[in-house]
């Protein structure tokens, strides 16, 4: 078949974007198409996806080796489905996506995942490729990517890639920071509790402090108002910053990742939220030895613009989950794991082979 390709797509509830990437890992073409809700829309609309791209890259279907489908909703990625994916008009009922699928692209193999979690390997994989080789040991292999991916969007959380392993946790709860009370006075959460940190680091958080007037997206609005001197931008922005250097600091200290990168709908701000949250993490270090030795701002930064990080991350997920099926199929037996694990490699370097304004389809 020589070498093989693998497709990511990131599905969300206005728009798919794809990603092929070529045998050495980097991305070869890129296609946007418009989401069709309901069950046949959605694999209707991810076939074609997967054809575009095809197309696009002047391969064929018989190249591709796997399929990573990142999507919202409740997803089990051992059986390849999903359901309550509301704003994919996806309900209640299990909707074997990867098998609907595979079916339509000449039996690809199909890979389900988070769409949160396809960001988080996306996001690895980019960082692995841009860590230039002299920065490492002499004859090293490329090091394991160890990184918290934050969502600004609708709501916050964060996916996790620990040692280059995917970090789903037992529950598939891993990353929901945004859940964390930290303040018992502060206001309800959808959750049920109060002072959710997702409360005050949002894109929702945001909007709510600082309306957009001028048909802007709120975070321009609000940075560019700050940014001329308005007295109430400057303190809303101020306290934004803040909430997310304290999700920043949270994940350090749980997890000691080596990057937090910022992505969803608020980091298209880039570098001005990457100075902000950098210098709240300076505030909050002051008076700290502890916290000033773990040098929190130098481990942030913005999730990479012009590149779907998640489709991306999809594909990547893809390649492993073929891959692995390939492995259980060589063992005739069926003693594979058939992927059912807590964590999924990360292959990130040429060896293993965004979002628009202002809606953020990446963990709504």
């Amino acid at each position: 078949m020589g070498a093989s390709y693998t497709i990511g797509l990131d599905i969300g509830g206005t728009k798919i974007l794809g990603a092929l990437l070529g045998p050495d890992g980097a991305v070869v073409a890129q296609v946007r198409r418009p989401t069709v809700r309901g069950a046949e829309g959605v694999v209707a609309g991810a076939a074609q996806a997967v054809r575009d791209l095809v197309d696009l890259g002047g391969t064929t279907l018989a190249r591709v080796a796997g399929v990573g489908l990142g999507i919202p909703g409740i997803v089990d990625h051992a059986a390849g489905t999903v359901r309550h994916a509301v704003n994919l008009g996806v309900d209640g009922s299990e909707l074997p996506l990867a098998d609907l699928l595979s079916a339509e692209i000449d039996g690809v193999p199909v890979v389900v995942e988070n769409d949160l979690n396809v960001a988080a390997v996306g996001a690895a994989h980019l960082l692995e490729r841009d860590t230039p080789v002299h920065h490492r040991a002499a004859g090293a292999a490329p090091q394991s990517e160890d990184l918290a991916f934050v969502a600004l969007g609708t709501g916050l959380a964060a996916g996790l890639v620990l040692e280059g392993d995917l970090r789903r946790g037992v529950s598939g709860a891993a990353g929901e920071i945004g859940h964390v009370p930290i303040d018992p006075a502060g206001p309800e959460c959808a959750c049920g509790q109060r002072g959710c940190l997702e409360m005050f680091a949002s894109g929702t958080a945001l909007a709510t402090a600082w309306p957009a007037v001028h048909g802007k997206p709120s975070p321009v609005e609000l940075f560019e108002a700050a940014a001329a001197g308005d007295p109430g931008a400057v303190a809303v922005k101020a306290r934004f910053a803040g909430a997310v250097a304290s999700a920043v600091r949270l994940l350090v200290l749980t997890v000691d990742v080596r990057h937090v990168v910022l992505g969803g709908g608020v980091s298209q701000l880039g570098e001005p939220l990457l100075e902000a949250v950098q210098d709240a993490l300076h505030e909050q270090a002051e008076g700290s030895p502890f916290l000033t030795s773990l040098a929190l701002h130098e481990r942030v930064r913005i999730a990479p613009q012009g590149v779907p990080v998640a489709a991306v991350g999809a594909a990547v997920l893809g390649r492993e989950g073929a891959s692995r099926r390939g492995a259980v199929a060589t063992d005739g037996d069926g003693g594979g794991d058939g992927g059912r694990r807590a964590s999924a490699r990360v292959p990130g370097g040429p060896d293993d082979g965004g979002h628009d304004w202002p809606h953020d389809e990446t963990r709504s």
